[in-house]
């Protein structure tokens, strides 16, 4: 086994030449083993990308030891060395081939008096020595058996896999399918004859997939993350999207590892598409795909109704409150009806999965819908499927046509006409998301808004500072002693407090800090009060004062803000004289310096597993980088959720969130197996961050009892 250190780049390094420029060289130790690049001379941000190797005899040992990285200025003047500063980096942090990433490091002092700025960037990973092949047997004919190897002209290309592993191998497994990678080699014959056996190139086709339990490791931290509920959430590095490397594929080390080939239609299949990658970064100058190559294209028969007019009046109510079926095969879709409307306008869409078509025929029936006896028969279209044309984004949308209703033996017209349009699309159209769909057939009122997918962003979140100064003229309930005060801010859930004055006045005198999360568009309110306390177990009220937040200004910058003063409420009231209430014509006042800050990043989630780092402030944020491209595929093996009629059952869905943006998938009504097919974009503005995958139950369409053994609803 070897240690390789590749050593890429350093950034604003302290000048030491006396120029204002350093000729710098890193140099690293290992387990008494000390290697150094090559020197870069007159430059403060030096490039080397330059590899370091070490022996390593025991891989066991190697999360004790450590490797240490020292920059240095190569003095020209007279021989020595001027010290730039080091990195060290725990063994526990180094990864196999095939894991790296380029990490940058803070360059450290080695001293308490050394000059030390700048960073430097590092890859550290484990490379396997290739072992040689045993010697082959002598052929009988004295030749030697030719053999085929890859050599460095043969190509191997791989997309890093992020794999969470399982602790437990014999818990239920759940699997989500993410991406579809294929290696593909070249092998050249060592001679003439055994050139036809190779003539076509070896093959090997591998589909990735993440192995999700309630227990996980994730392989960038080591660290197990405990699932509180049935959701599984696997999450995956943004910077080990389209990475390649280079070297003959490793084995499975575990039986968590082993690859599951499902063999998803992929969008390099799809005719005018262009494949990127199951999850890849576009350039942030590239035009995004229309279409959805990134899946499997799946089939639909989408039928928009729109509206209809001159719909005749019914003969014994005299008026008209229409509705629309459509109905293909023993699959009926219905539109919601109006009351006593002889021209309704509907505009919704319906979709009929292709797998699913178990008719030729598509009927369109007008009905009017009566309360006390059956459903009046108006009217209705019929296609053939045969003709109904097909339509793949980017092409303009079908435009809806006026038919005029048949009887119901299609011999003759009959009053009235719909608007309809009727085409063959994908997943890609853009009706595809409101749609009412024929595998959620059984799902009907709230539940439909419940299934579909959604794309929503997160609040844009703000800190809010109060800083308490001081306060005036605070009257204790109780003369007879001097007050112990203190102030209570409170923002929502958030409450605050400052410590107790130490001194036992009526202006006490506190300069505290209190640190509040906001939300826009700031409907919440500051309320602060001014309480004694007079017991452990008591306080008393002294003032109190509400404040908008749209009040106080917002700060971009590190510029001071003006301190105020406010007045409380006022101290309460006299006692009754008579018929009127006698008002105390007293209040205190308290001194505040409150702002929003912009400039600074709320930490709303993880630092481990961070995805955005930009400043709250629009104005502060950079340009992306590029973007980034999901496509969720399906997920297997899920476990039963609920029991609906004595059966345990599952209606899953998929959410996936990326810094403020938020994508939820719709929901597949009872299946273990669900497949979605849908994709999803985000801008990217930093590589280091992480995208959050998790698969949740609905727990919004009934049957919420728990099966026996199983986990609850997860939401």
């Amino acid at each position: 086994m070897k240690l390789v250190v590749e050593v890429v780049d350093a950034h604003d390094l302290m000048p030491k030449d006396g120029e204002g420029s350093s000729s710098a060289f890193v140099e690293v130790d290992f387990g008494n083993q000390r290697s150094r690049t090559r020197t870069v001379h007159k430059d403060l941000n030096p490039v080397w990308n330059q590899k370091l190797s070490f022996r390593l005899d025991d891989p066991d040992i190697l999360p004790k030891q450590s490797v240490e990285a020292c920059v240095y200025n190569e003095r020209k003047s007279f021989p020595g060395r001027n010290f730039l500063g080091r990195v060290r980096v725990h063994g526990a942090n180094i990864v196999r081939q095939g894991e790296e990433i380029l990490q940058r490091f803070h360059l450290e002092k080695k001293w308490l008096f050394s000059s030390v700025k700048g960073d430097l960037a590092l890859k550290l990973y484990v490379f396997p020595e290739p072992k040689s092949p045993p010697p082959l047997p002598p052929s009988p004919t004295n030749h030697s058996c030719p053999t085929s190897a890859v050599t460095e002209s043969d190509t191997i290309t791989s997309k890093t896999t992020v794999t969470n592993s399982t602790i437990d191998p014999a818990a239920p497994t759940e699997t989500l399918a993410v991406e579809r990678t294929s290696l593909t080699t070249n092998p050249k014959p060592a001679t003439t004859e055994e050139a036809e056996l190779n003539q076509r190139p070896t093959e090997v086709k591998l589909e990735t997939t993440y192995c999700i339990n309630k227990h996980q490791v994730s392989p960038q931290l080591g660290k197990s993350v405990e699932q509180q509920s049935p959701a599984t959430v696997p999450v995956v590095p943004i910077m080990a999207f389209q990475q390649v490397h280079y070297g003959q594929a490793q084995p499975s080390r575990a039986e968590e590892y082993k690859l599951k080939d499902t063999s998803p239609q992929l969008g390099e299949r799809w005719p005018h598409s262009r494949r990127v990658g199951w999850m890849g970064m576009v350039g942030g100058g590239d035009k995004l795909t229309s279409t959805y190559d990134l899946v499997e294209q799946t089939y639909y028969l989408y039928v928009r109704v729109v509206k209809a007019k001159d719909l005749p009046p019914n003969a014994i109510t005299g008026s008209c409150d229409p509705y629309v079926e459509v109905k293909l095969g023993n699959y009926k879709g219905i539109t919601k009806h109006f009351d006593k409307k002889s021209s309704p306008e509907w505009n919704q869409a319906f979709a009929f999965s292709k797998e699913r078509i178990q008719s030729t025929v598509l009927e369109v029936y007008v009905k009017d819908k009566e309360v006390a006896a059956r459903d009046d028969y108006i009217g209705r279209v019929v296609f053939d499927l045969n003709e109904v044309p097909t339509r793949v984004p980017p092409d303009s949308p079908l435009a809806p046509q006026w038919y005029r209703l048949e009887d119901r033996r299609g011999d003759g017209k009959v009053r009235g006409e719909i608007m309809l349009a009727v085409w063959m699309g994908t997943q890609a159209d853009e009706a595809f998301p409101d749609a009412w769909h024929s595998d959620a057939a059984t799902v009907h009122g709230e539940g439909v808004s419940n299934i579909r997918s959604k794309v929503y962003v997160s609040p844009k979140l703000w800190y809010l500072r109060v800083n308490v100064i001081e306060a005036q003229d605070v009257q204790p309930n109780d003369g007879s002693r001097p007050p112990e005060v203190f102030v209570k801010a409170q923002v929502g859930n958030q409450v605050l407090k400052t410590r107790v004055c130490p001194t036992r006045t009526m202006s006490p005198m506190w300069n505290e800090d209190l640190i509040f999360v906001a939300a826009e568009p700031f409907e919440e309110h500051l309320v602060l009060t001014v309480e004694d306390r007079v017991h452990h177990t008591k306080d008393d009220l002294l003032g109190r004062i509400v404040l908008p937040l749209t009040l106080f200004e917002k700060r971009l910058d590190h510029r001071p803000v003006h301190s105020r003063w406010f007045n409380m409420e006022r101290f309460g009231f006299g006692v009754l004289e008579g018929d009127r209430r006698k008002e105390l014509k007293f209040s205190s006042r308290i001194h505040l310096r409150v702002c929003l800050e912009g400039a600074y990043h709320v930490m709303d989630e993880s630092t481990m597993y961070i995805s955005d780092t930009r400043p709250t402030a629009r104005q502060l944020w950079k340009q992306p980088i590029g973007v980034l491209e999901v496509g969720i595929l399906s997920a297997q093996g899920l476990i039963p959720m609920k029991l609906k009629d004595g059966r345990g059952t599952t209606d899953a869905y998929c959410v996936a969130k990326y810094g403020q943006k938020w994508v939820r998938t719709r929901t597949i009504i009872d299946s273990a197996s669900p497949k979605w097919n849908e994709q999803y974009t985000w801008e990217v503005y930093d590589p280091c961050t992480v995208i959050t995958l998790g698969v949740f139950d609905n727990c919004h369409l009934g049957g919420n009892e728990k099966p026996a053994g199983g986990g609850g609803a997860a939401r």
